[in-house]
């Protein structure tokens, strides 16, 4: 009777082990499944904005009618099931210039991919790595050179191809009383150039290697608190976000030490607004200097400038309760 009872006993403690050790790999794999689910959206947020700017950049040695920027991502991997996704970025930009034929000349065509490894599991204090690749050529093929040693920026060719690696992490505050939250974004990263094939007229002073940094604050608020609609979910956006971005060459330029600012040096800020009736869509305003102007074979070209216009991207826009 005695063996009986202390095997029975036995069984139910293993049994309870077991049990407890279920309930803890499901809790787990369901943590990590909210986890991978919620960073494809971080992703995507933390994506460049694309823009449309009447005049460009006011400022520029070029004086233009109006300039944008077209991007967005593919995301071809982005499973709750997996804590690394991948992403096709298309990033077109256009200049049209100021005189009688408005004239684009060399456009800036960027073709690339990210491959993203989520770093924690917490989304709302996110941590994770991102490699892209990325080819950025302009659709010419004419000399980069002048005859007289200049660089061709009416019809020179340019390509590049580049590696950029990120680490980013950011922290979302909680839910106010009145509905409002930010968030706090980074970024710190390294790209380089060299182990690609590249146009020969970049050795006359081109940034092949930079260190990257961004900085990102953003504002989230409850929206439609007025509506009639009966039973309607809570609906928040993204109203605002403030972005800080800089690189530095690092790598040797002709005739220029390393201490060049002025050549080596991109800055910008930039701020963007949503008025409560606008969607994916803010007014943007911004600042910044091109120590090395990235608009392909533009790049001797070094200037302060302002940009106004519109601004889009995958901002947040949706269901406190739903992720769309």
């Amino acid at each position: 009777m005695k063996k009986l009872l202390l095997s029975f006993l036995f069984l139910n403690v293993l049994c309870t082990f077991i049990f407890a050790q279920s309930i803890d790999k499901d809790s787990l794999t369901v943590k990590r499944e909210i986890a991978n689910k919620a960073y494809v959206h971080l992703y995507k947020e933390n994506a460049d904005l694309a823009y449309t700017s009447p005049a460009g950049e006011i400022g520029a040695p070029t004086k233009y009618v109006i300039n944008g920027r077209l991007t967005t991502t593919y995301m071809l991997l982005g499973s709750y099931k997996s804590p690394v996704a991948f992403a096709i970025i298309p990033d077109f930009t256009v200049r049209v210039r100021n005189e009688f034929s408005a004239g684009v000349r060399t456009p800036s065509y960027r073709l690339g991919g990210a491959l993203y490894a989520r770093l924690n599991s917490n989304p709302e204090n996110y941590k994770y790595a991102e490699l892209a690749f990325t080819h950025h050529s302009n659709g010419q093929d004419q000399d980069a050179i002048n005859a007289n040693g200049s660089v061709n920026t009416l019809t020179g060719n340019f390509n590049a191809n580049y590696l950029t690696l990120s680490y980013r992490f950011g922290h979302f505050n909680p839910i106010r009383s009145d509905g409002s939250y930010f968030s706090i974004n980074y970024r710190v990263g390294l790209q380089w150039y060299k182990w690609f094939r590249y146009e020969p007229a970049l050795d006359y002073g081109f940034g092949f290697t930079r260190i990257l940094y961004n900085f990102s604050l953003r504002r989230y608020d409850e929206i439609e608190k007025k509506s009639k609609i009966k039973n309607l979910n809570k609906e928040e956006k993204e109203t605002w976000r403030l972005n800080a971005e800089v690189s530095y060459a690092v790598n040797k330029i002709p005739e220029k030490n390393s201490w060049n600012a002025g050549k080596r040096l991109n800055a910008e800020i930039n701020f963007n607004y949503s008025f409560p009736f606008m969607h994916n869509v803010f007014l943007m305003a911004a600042v910044g200097y091109y120590g090395e102007d990235n608009y392909n074979i533009y790049f001797q070209d070094h200037y302060e400038y302002m940009r106004f216009g519109l601004s889009s991207g995958f901002l947040r826009n949706r269901s406190r309760h739903y992720d769309n």
